[in-house]
């Protein structure tokens, strides 16, 4: 990767990162690109708030708690199943 650009991210990617970006786990260059490509595109940006919310929700409820791993587990499988289950629909070609 000698000075080569990456591609823009598309919805799916941006999406199956989502957590990396809210969590500030990616590296500058792409949570830029992540950021812009948020802020361009309703659908992104619209699952973007609301798993920012859920976020600070569980971290104001339960930030303070150990959570067993079982129920980890669980709700991360359940995430899973929800993001698979509704596709957010790709932005028309400009």
């Amino acid at each position: 990767m000698s000075g080569e650009q990456s591609p823009e991210p598309d919805c799916s990617e941006v999406l199956g990162h989502l957590y990396e970006f809210l969590d500030r786990e990616m590296p500058d260059v792409d949570s830029a690109k992540f950021r812009e490509h948020i802020d361009e595109c309703s659908p992104c940006l619209e699952k973007y708030g609301l798993e920012q919310a859920v976020k600070k929700l569980v971290k104001r409820c339960c930030g303070h708690d150990e959570v067993p791993a079982d129920l980890r587990a669980k709700v991360m499988g359940r995430i899973e199943l929800l993001r698979s289950a509704d596709p957010v629909p790709e932005r028309p070609a400009e």
